[in-house]
C-alpha cells in the first residue's frame, strides 16, 4: 500500500465525522438548519458548488461549517477518465478544503471529462487493469495536491461494459489498497447494481474490507420509465428502499457503525422529511452497536 508523504498539520481535519447520519445540504433548507439547529451529526456538500470568488454560496458554507461538520463529496475531478486531471479544478477544491478544512473528502469513480469537453454526468469507468492503475495515479495526485486522504465511491451500473475484467469490489478495494485511499460505500448503489446486473447484494456486502470504510451512502430510487426495461435507477428521488435499509442492517452488524449520508438530491423534500431519514438512519446504527455489545458481553 502505498502511503501518504508527511502531511503538514494543517491538512489534518478540525473535526472527524461522527458514526451518525449525516444529510447533503440544500440551500433552500439553511433557514430551517441555523435557525433550529436540528441534532444532525453532519453535513455533505459538493465542492463544485462553491467553487466561487465569494458571494452567498460561501457565506453559508462559512455558516454551516462552524456548526457541523462538513463532508466534501466531489463530482467533477473525472478520476476514472484516464487523463491528465484538470489543473484549475484541483486548485479550486485545494483552496475549499484549506479554507474549511472539512472532516472528509470523497469522489467519484467515474469520468465526467474528456479532450477538454466537460459532460456534466459521471460515466462509467472500465474494470480493467489499465483503468486501475490509472486510478491509482489519479487518486495519489488528488491525495498528494491537496494534502489529505480522500474516500472513493463504488459506482451504480446499469450495463456490464464488454472491457471489464476485474469484479467490482476487487477493482475498488485494490485501487484503495495501492493509493493509501479510503472506501465509502454507497449501500443503494449496490442494491441498484447488483439487480440490474445481475450479482447477489448480500456476498457484495459480506466482501466489503471494513477497514477501508470511511463512510457509507443511503438514497432512494425509482425503476426507469420504460416497462420493458427492468433496470433500477439511481435517483437520489424518494425515501431508502426497505431492502437498500436491509443491506445496510446487514453491513453496519459486521463492520461497525460509520458516518452514514442520507442523500436526496432531486425532488427534494421540506426539511422535516430529511430529517426523519436522518433520525431513522441513526436508529439503525443505534441498534447495530447495541447488538455488538450485547454479543460481546
Amino acid at each position: 500500500m502505498r502511503q501518504l508523504t508527511q502531511l503538514p498539520d494543517r491538512a489534518l481535519s478540525a473535526h472527524a465525522l461522527p458514526g451518525r447520519a449525516g444529510v447533503g445540504f440544500q440551500a433552500e433548507h439553511a433557514q430551517d438548519i441555523f435557525g433550529a439547529a436540528p441534532a444532525v451529526g453532519w453535513f455533505e456538500i459538493h465542492p463544485e458548488n462553491y467553487m466561487v470568488a465569494g458571494g452567498p454560496r460561501l457565506a453559508m458554507l462559512e455558516e454551516l461549517s462552524a456548526r457541523y461538520p462538513v463532508s466534501m463529496h466531489g463530482v467533477g475531478l473525472s478520476l476514472g477518465g484516464g487523463e491528465p486531471l484538470n489543473k484549475n479544478h484541483l486548485a479550486d477544491l485545494k483552496r475549499l478544503v484549506d479554507r474549511f478544512n472539512p472532516a472528509m473528502v470523497s469522489e467519484h469513480i467515474a469520468w465526467s471529462a474528456h479532450e477538454g469537453l466537460y459532460m456534466a454526468d459521471l460515466l462509467p469507468t472500465p474494470m480493467t487493469q489499465t483503468s486501475l492503475m490509472q486510478l491509482v495515479d489519479a487518486i495519489n495526485i488528488v491525495q498528494d495536491f491537496i494534502g489529505r486522504r480522500i474516500l472513493i465511491e463504488n459506482p451504480t451500473s446499469y450495463v456490464a461494459l464488454p472491457q471489464n475484467s476485474i469484479p467490482e469490489l476487487e477493482f475498488i478495494s485494490e485501487t484503495a489498497e495501492r493509493s493509501g485511499c479510503g472506501l465509502l460505500i454507497d449501500v443503494n448503489n449496490v442494491y441498484i447494481s447488483a439487480h440490474n446486473l445481475g450479482f447477489e447484494a448480500n456476498a457484495f456486502i459480506d466482501a466489503v474490507p471494513g477497514d477501508l470504510v470511511g463512510e457509507i451512502h443511503l438514497a432512494g430510487h425509482e425503476r426507469d420509465a420504460n416497462p420493458d426495461d427492468n433496470v433500477l435507477i439511481d435517483t437520489h428521488s424518494r425515501p431508502v428502499a426497505d431492502p437498500v435499509w436491509d443491506l445496510f442492517d446487514r453491513l453496519i452488524a459486521r463492520i461497525g457503525r460509520r458516518p452514514t449520508l442520507i442523500e436526496w438530491d432531486n425532488d427534494v423534500p421540506g426539511w422535516d422529511v430529511l430529517a426523519h431519514e436522518a433520525a431513522l438512519a441513526d436508529r439503525h446504527l443505534e441498534r447495530a452497536v447495541a447488538t455488538q455489545l450485547e454479543a460481546a458481553s
